[in-house]
């Protein structure tokens, strides 16, 4: 196998991999049967052996990439309880290629399986994905497996440069870290694991939003982005070892030994894995992915509304003492204030699975403060965790104690059980009778309640059960592990990885039903926030609540993250109560929550005028001018992660419109009043013109390579504090 000075690498499928650009010369000539191609990546795919073949990607800017290793098939499968070889034959015949997809097929002939390795682009730029399916065309079920979904092996010199850059989950609150950017030397090693639910045990490093953007730090600073689009157990691998840089992405093997059950006439499918090319650094690859997820993954529906992200007053600044009458003057303040969804949080129900309202709460129902919602304008949601059972036994309700519930739980619970004030005990959705339980159940609280916007939250799909007639691989209970937290039991065997598979798949199929019938409504994720953020979810979801924790430095903290790899518009951050003696520190507080989707949390009765006054202005704000920002700009942050000491900031630039702003905020150091941020993504030989909103300096025009160079000044007196500023480009003689 050759390899190549960084820069120069070769790059596939259980190959060699290229992380920057050319350095001359041209990559080995390769035959290839079918091409994959955009405006981005070109992909050269062939057949020539026992295994397919990536055999090269081209990228803009002259990047150019071999590779000389082959795909591994799988090797057997179980049949009957005993292992059986496979012999595995390309069937030519129904390979496939469009220019924008291609296909290459192979077969097993005892069992009769088909395996079908796919690569797929399905926008102008971007990442390219890969899949690998295999059906079973036989009559006897067969467990197969761990399949991997993207392996890659690359050669480096070793003296080359390399960084690796990934990021932690939100998950109840941001850890002190949350992004990583790391040196990648010799015998450098990193796991990054993914969940349906982030609940690593003690001593475990923290969940990750699984990707990773592994690139030279010198140069243009250009590499490789790839990530998993799935909500499941998952993993991505990185090693570097001499001359070696390994990395694998796919189902998480551990504890393992994975396998999954595929029935006659079934199939199962690798999560889609995407890779992608760039150049930048790490705002280089985001801002390239970024409005990847949108144009692929996020509904398209979503982006023409032209109200997304939406402004929200959520009610649980009172907790879970909501009532008609607190939900119906929230209603009439969300008017007042010019905010466009009243949304009742926890405690509207009679109980945990019993999801009816309240009668004492709501004598008149849900659909009677829908109707109130929708008569001011306003759109209307709830929370609700519609996988969760408990102990109420008011028709309709999922009843722990009943023997068809009790048999979806994913573990057995004691007698003396008792969930939380909003937590219950989870069924596995992977099982069909629960999967069809749970699908009308959404459908029915959608439908009756008028909902415009569906929040799901809490341990809602399944990474771990007990049960043995599921769908998924019975456990190996001398193993198996039952944790227990707030309400909830989690389990972890040797089966988790298959349990999570399944109850992720059935998951996803609730809710494309849900889209199918109700086009419009909107998807919250929240799962205790951020619990659940990852590519998977942004498929079949419209918003995540990032961080379960609210004051400014911890939304400016969960969105700095976060942000590096998900569009904006979908990064909810929810306002709660902070003291602010200033209306400077007021302010900072609604503008920490105003840098992507922006939810109220807090009883804004208790405002004072100037505060309202302040409030309103802000939200009309957020909606004319930031709003059209956070949906298309490209974003760059421009400080270090915030640490609610120094200052920090993120800018939006649009090209296209020739406008931005740059959030700006003031830790509470003392005698820090003056700041500078280096912006990025101008125009050097242009001129800027710099509109502070409140006034903290006079408008000025600065050429591109100052703002570039020395950086934006911005001065501000009072310890956290904030302000924005618009930059647009300037007429030749300003």
């Amino acid at each position: 196998m050759k390899t190549f000075e960084f820069g120069r690498a070769v790059c596939g499928v259980a190959v060699v991999v290229a992380l920057g650009l050319a350095h001359g010369g041209t990559a080995q000539a390769v035959p290839v049967n079918l091409l994959v191609s955009n405006g981005s990546l070109s992909v050269g795919l062939s057949a020539e052996g026992a295994a397919p073949q990536l055999e090269w990607i081209h990228g803009a800017g002259g990047l150019e990439l071999s590779n000389q290793a082959e795909e591994t098939l799988p090797a057997s499968v179980e049949v009957g309880g005993a292992p059986v070889a496979l012999k595995w034959e390309h069937k030519a015949a129904l390979d496939s290629g469009t220019g924008r997809r291609a296909e290459i097929v192979y077969e097993s002939d005892k069992p009769h399986l088909r395996l079908r390795w796919a690569w797929e682009e399905r926008a102008d730029y971007g990442p390219v994905e890969h899949r690998v399916t295999v059906e079973n065309l036989g009559a006897e079920e067969v467990w197969l497996p761990m399949v991997d979904s993207l392996r890659l092996d690359a050669g480096v010199r070793a003296s080359d440069a390399l960084n690796v850059f990934y990021v932690e989950k939100g998950a109840d609150s941001p850890s002190a870290q949350g992004t990583h950017l790391e040196t990648m030397g010799e015998g450098f090693h990193w796991t990054g694991k993914s969940s349906t639910y982030a609940f690593p045990e003690k001593g475990e490093a923290r969940e990750i939003i699984p990707a990773e953007v592994v690139f030279s730090p010198q140069g243009e600073e250009a590499g490789l982005y790839l990530g998993i689009e799935f909500s499941g157990r998952t993993r991505i691998s990185l090693e570097r070892a001499g001359n070696s840089v390994k990395t694998v992405l796919g189902l998480n093997p551990e504890p393992g030994p994975f396998r999954t059950r595929i029935e006659p006439g079934g199939s199962f499918e690798t999560p889609a894995a995407f890779l992608g090319a760039f150049t930048g650094g790490v705002d280089g690859a985001g801002n390239q992915l970024r409005p990847w997820v949108r144009a692929v993954l996020n509904n398209p529906l979503t982006w023409k509304d032209a109200q997304y992200p939406l402004t929200v007053n959520n009610s649980w600044g009172s907790g879970m003492q909501v009532d008609e009458a607190l939900a119906l003057r929230m209603i009439g303040e969300s008017k007042e204030l010019g905010l466009e969804m009243f949304h009742i949080d926890a405690g509207w129900f009679r109980g945990v699975g019993d999801w009816y309202p309240d009668a004492k709460k709501f004598p008149h129902g849900l659909a009677a403060i829908a109707d109130a919602a929708h008569k001011q304008g306003l759109r209307f949601g709830i929370w609700v965790d519609w996988t969760q059972a408990a102990l109420d036994t008011e028709p309709g309700a999922l009843n722990v104690r009943d023997p068809k519930v009790r048999d979806w739980l994913v573990s057995d619970l004691k007698p003396d059980w008792k969930p939380e004030d909003f937590k219950g005990e989870t069924i596995d959705i992977g099982a069909p009778a629960a999967r069809e339980y749970a699908a009308r159940e959404v459908k029915r609280i959608v439908e009756d309640y008028k909902l415009d916007m569906i929040e799901h939250d809490g341990y809602l799909v399944a990474k771990g059960c007990v049960r043995t007639d599921h769908p998924h691989a019975a456990p190996e209970m001398s193993t198996t592990k039952i944790m227990h937290d707030w309400g909830s039991d989690f389990v972890m065997g040797a089966n988790s990885t298959d349990v999570s598979y399944h109850a992720v798949r059935a998951y996803y199929s609730i809710y494309e039903k849900t889209r199918r019938e109700h086009p419009g409504l909107l998807f919250e994720i929240c799962n205790d926030g951020g619990r659940m953020v990852d590519f998977g979810s942004a498929a079949h979801g419209d918003y995540f609540s990032i961080t379960d924790t609210y004051d400014p430095l911890s939304n400016r903290r969960a969105f700095f993250d976060t942000s590096h790899l998900l569009p904006a518009a979908m990064l909810e951050s929810y306002v709660e109560k902070w003291p602010t003696p200033k209306i400077e520190n007021f302010r900072y507080m609604l503008r920490s929550g105003m840098m992507g989707w922006m939810t109220i949390m807090l009883d804004t009765t208790q405002w004072t005028p100037e505060q309202h006054a302040a409030a309103r202005a802000a939200i009309r704000l957020y909606k004319e001018q930031l709003r059209p920002l956070i949906r298309d700009a490209q974003l760059y942050h421009v400080s270090e992660r915030p640490d609610g000491l120094r200052w920090d900031g993120v800018e939006y630039w649009d090209p296209a419109g020739a406008r931005g702003v740059v959030f700006a905020f003031r830790g509470s150091v003392a005698g820090e009043t003056e700041h500078r941020f280096a912006l990025a993504g101008l125009d050097r030989w242009k001129r800027y013109k710099l509109h502070f909103e409140d006034g903290t300096s006079p408008d000025i025009v600065v050429a591109g390579a100052d703002l570039m160079g020395a950086g934006l000044a911005v001065r501000l007196p009072e310890p956290n504090s904030s302000e924005l500023v618009f930059l647009s480009e300037a007429a030749a003689r300003e």
